[in-house]
């Protein structure tokens, strides 16, 4: 198995670790996120793992990755007036989520392609959504171009 294909299982495998080893994530999955059961309260908090495309370069194959970290927002039963922070803990959701993948790219940040077989390209896109799944939960979306060394030839 030549470079680009275990820096594929080298990518997923190190993401899926590093947030596994994050304290607000109980869950990593990978691939269509319509086959997983996001019904069940007890795999939550989940970041979801996705590459989305690989462009393959004379040298390098670069990743297009996606990860979706969410949380179940709880919805406090009494009215409340403040409507800045509501009856529910979306911005504390918000808050955990955006720090899983915060730390995520940092970590990402030190990779090299020389000594790691991967490394960042650029700078990891981020964005909040609220209750895009069947249930009411909420988190970010973290868009990143990851690149790998390019060693398959045609003969």
């Amino acid at each position: 198995m030549g470079v680009a294909a275990k820096g594929f299982y080298n990518i997923t495998t190190d993401i899926k670790n590093r947030l596994l080893a994050d304290i607000n994530v109980n869950t990593v999955t990978f691939g269509d996120i319509t086959r997983i059961n996001l019904e069940k309260q007890d795999i939550y908090p989940i970041s979801h793992l996705n590459i989305q495309q690989v462009e393959t370069q004379e040298n390098v194959l670069v990743f297009s990755v996606g990860i979706i970290s969410m949380d179940i927002v709880d919805v406090n039963k009494e009215d409340t007036v403040d409507l800045f922070e509501g009856n529910d803990n979306e911005q504390d959701v918000l808050n955990t989520q955006l720090s899983v993948l915060v730390k995520l790219s940092q970590y990402l940040r030190l990779k090299s392609l020389r000594s790691d077989g991967y490394e960042l390209i650029g700078n990891p896109i981020l964005e909040p959504f609220t209750d895009r799944f069947g249930n009411e939960v909420a988190g970010w979306s973290l868009s990143m171009d990851i690149t790998i060394a390019n060693d398959i030839y045609v003969c």
